[in-house]
């Protein structure tokens, strides 16, 4: 265990990514470094201690012993044939208290299905949510689900809703976030059955503060606090504006290369445009959170470099700091003792 006194590690899955080890070495040793988070690598040590080495940081990060690790290209059934694995490992240090926080930019199946058999869902909680941010002003809008669980029922949607408004509580300092149910219609009537059914109960549901429906052109708006969708809708939103995104810096670029004139007033903008770029890029952001887990887990984006990797070891230690899974469980657990009756009307 941590010696009293001590702030807990953030434990970092160190052979996930598309850059591993390299890319996550380097951002643990700026987590610890520049941004004062205590930091444990799970991995490999050959490999991992001539990548600190090159850093000179031997002394500053500890390793943890994990010589399985799950492929980019794996999905939820390797976290049942590695048990091992770095990601499994992470994990266990967190249920054991040797670690604040979980922190990987493997396979996003991989580290739901490894989150949900090692650290178990909170009481209450059905199906955990990927929450991610997006870049709004003046505070990011949440988004989730982002890909955990792609076929969710309504009620399943009004529990995201709580998870998504705990979020914004911690994380934003927002005392009554407002909660939009993404689909393809601002009326009631419009959507799916799943979509009508969970507009129903969102409306209805005490402790939320409803906005009703909001659609694709509305994320980046700042329309509502929350957005609640099912993990399949919300992962292609999700990919849609992240390609957007590249495509209009994309063809930024190309314009302002295309006469001296351009040229000119670019570097007059300099300054703006990259501070937009860096508002807009991803890794910004630190990552996606898991959340309804016991334990706080962050994904970060699997090509995430040092930067990326850094901020999100940042986020993950401060949620943690901050208490987000009590505040989930003073959400969920008051209601869990009610059956969930799912759409259809059996369990």
């Amino acid at each position: 265990m941590q010696p009293a006194g001590r702030a807990l590690p953030v434990a970092l899955d160190a052979m996930g990514g598309d850059n591993a080890p390299g890319e996550i070495v380097a951002g643990a040793v700026q987590a610890v470094r520049e941004r004062g988070v205590p930091v444990v690598l799970v991995g490999q040590p050959r490999v991992l201690s001539p990548a600190l080495a090159e850093h000179g940081a031997l002394a500053e990060i500890p390793i943890v012993r994990a010589e399985e690790a799950l492929a980019m290209d794996e999905g939820a059934l390797a976290s049942l044939r590695r048990p091992r694995s770095s990601i499994a490992i992470a994990c266990h240090l967190v249920r054991r208290g040797d670690a604040s926080a979980v922190v990987s930019a493997g396979s996003t199946a991989g580290v739901v299905a490894t989150g949900r058999l090692r650290l178990r869902a909170q009481q209450g909680v059905v199906r955990p949510a990927i929450a991610v941010t997006l870049p709004t002003r003046p505070h990011p809008t949440i988004l989730l689900d982002a890909g955990a669980t792609a076929d969710a029922k309504p009620e399943m949607l009004v529990q995201f809703a709580h998870l998504g408004v705990a979020y914004a509580e911690v994380a934003f300092g927002l005392r009554r976030p407002r909660v939009g149910l993404l689909t393809i219609g601002a009326e009631p009537e419009k959507g799916n059955k799943i979509a009508k059914r969970a507009h129903e109960l969102l409306a209805a549901t005490p402790g939320i503060d409803f906005a009703g429906n909001v659609e694709g052109h509305d994320l980046l708006t700042r329309k509502v606090d929350v957005v609640v969708t099912d993990g399949f809708t919300g992962n292609v939103a999700l990919k849609t504006l992240e390609g957007s995104v590249r495509y209009a810096f994309g063809q930024l670029r190309e314009t302002i290369e295309e006469s001296p004139v351009a040229r000119f007033g670019g570097m007059l903008q300099r300054g703006r445009l990259r501070a937009l770029s860096d508002r807009l890029d991803p890794e910004a952001h630190g990552g996606a959170v898991l959340l309804g887990l016991n334990g706080t887990v962050v994904i970060a984006h699997g090509s995430s470099h040092a930067r990326g990797v850094s901020g999100a070891c940042e986020l993950a230690a401060r949620l943690s700091s901050q208490g987000i899974v009590s505040r989930i469980g003073e959400r969920i657990a008051p209601k869990s003792h009610r059956p969930l009756m799912t759409w259809g009307g059996t369990r």
